[in-house]
């Protein structure tokens, strides 16, 4: 992977999960909250582990090892989490658009929540971040359908297509 790569995947991964609060945001709080029998119950809390795990992969690449993600329970509306996650996703964004080959191509070590200690070159640890993203991504398209609402398309080419239309405009 090259830090033009990585840029791009994580530039997609914002836009994606942009997307995913927008098609969230069309439900009520009662819809955004309720249970649904998924991996993460509702709507809310995939999203919310969706940025929990951005975040302990943050925390992981800045040399930090959690134990467990913080408790979001607080977050109960879709404003409230895109006010959360802001930050977040700026730190990351910037730490990824600052990366050199060198430091992707770099052995990486963490300490997993659960599964002990592992090392492997940091861009595989990149990807599989943009990867389990839309993975419940996936989920939160399946949630919003079974609550009689249209999930927004968040499709890699959905996201090419659209840089490739903005870029000639």
């Amino acid at each position: 992977m090259t830090p033009e790569e990585a840029r791009l995947l994580f530039d997609y991964n914002t836009w994606a999960n942009h997307r995913s609060l927008d098609a969230a945001a069309q439900l009520s709080t009662e819809q955004f909250v309720k249970p649904l029998g998924s991996s993460f119950s509702s709507l809310r809390d995939t999203l919310m582990h969706i940025c929990g795990a951005e975040w302990i992969w943050f925390e992981r690449f800045q040399g930090r090892s959690h134990s467990a993600i913080p408790d979001f329970s607080h977050i109960q509306t879709v404003d409230t989490l895109r006010t959360h996650w802001a930050p977040q996703e700026r730190a990351l964004l910037d730490y990824v658009n600052g990366l050199t080959q060198a430091e992707l191509d770099r052995l990486f070590e963490y300490k997993t929540i659960n599964f002990g200690m592992y090392t492997n070159p940091l861009w595989q640890s990149l990807q599989h971040l943009t990867n389990h993203g839309t993975y419940h991504r996936g989920q939160i398209a399946t949630m919003i359908r079974q609550q009689g609402t249209k999930p927004i398309a968040t499709d890699l080419m959905h996201f090419y297509r659209e840089r490739a239309a903005a870029a000639k405009a």
